[in-house]
């Protein structure tokens, strides 16, 4: 099986505990607090996650994902967005397109396309299929664009950012044995050399016009 076809398998799911969950979610729980403060993020901004499970648990993605690491992650994004006031969309896996788990009302108030499908641990992952489950009215959106994004375990989430997407490295490098990044987006500078980013003090009226 070729590294391509690896990377984008689902979670198949096992149920063996791991060790010191409570751990599992309080660095998850940090990474986005952090996440958050880096990017000036606002009550209602929109988050991007995405989790191997089996990578937390030092496994290859996609080959022993496992439910109670999902639910302990998701009980410290769950913290971290709850007192923010940040609104989460779960990344699944390739085999549904990376079609993203959330409530249908924040769906149908971005306007995001919904698809029709469930997921779970073989087919969407563990981590997506244990948030749908855990959701008032959850359901799948096609495509998103969102203000930043949490990779635990490298499951490439760049595709969901908006533009421009900045790199952004938590103190939270690893939880369990899974690698993290995040990124937030900034909106883009247009213009030149006479570009404004910023509003002047003074007033501009004396400034000479030399646009159209």
């Amino acid at each position: 099986m070729s590294g391509s076809e690896v990377a984008g398998m689902s979670d198949m799911v096992e149920t063996t505990e791991p060790s010191r969950p409570s751990q599992i979610a309080e660095q998850a729980e940090r990474a986005l607090a952090e996440l958050a403060q880096a990017g000036s993020l606002r009550r209602g901004s929109l988050i991007v996650v995405g989790v191997s499970t089996s990578e937390v648990r030092g496994r290859r993605i996609g080959t022993a994902g496992a439910e109670p690491v999902a639910a302990q992650i998701y009980d410290g994004v769950s913290r971290a967005s709850g007192a923010l006031g940040l609104e989460v969309v779960w990344q699944c896996c390739e085999h549904l397109n990376r079609a993203l788990a959330c409530e249908r009302a924040l769906a149908e108030a971005q306007g995001w396309t919904i698809v029709s499908a469930v997921p779970v641990p073989g087919a969407g992952g563990s981590m997506a299929a244990y948030a749908y489950r855990q959701m008032r009215e959850p359901c799948l959106a096609e495509h998103v664009q969102v203000d930043a994004g949490l990779d635990i375990g490298e499951t490439l989430i760049g595709m969901h950012l908006r533009a421009v997407a900045v790199p952004y490295r938590p103190s939270v490098r690893w939880i369990g044995e899974a690698r993290v990044n995040a990124a937030y987006s900034r909106p883009k500078l247009i213009g030149g050399s006479r570009a404004v980013y910023e509003l002047p003090p003074a007033s501009m009226e004396n400034v000479k016009n030399t646009c159209e």
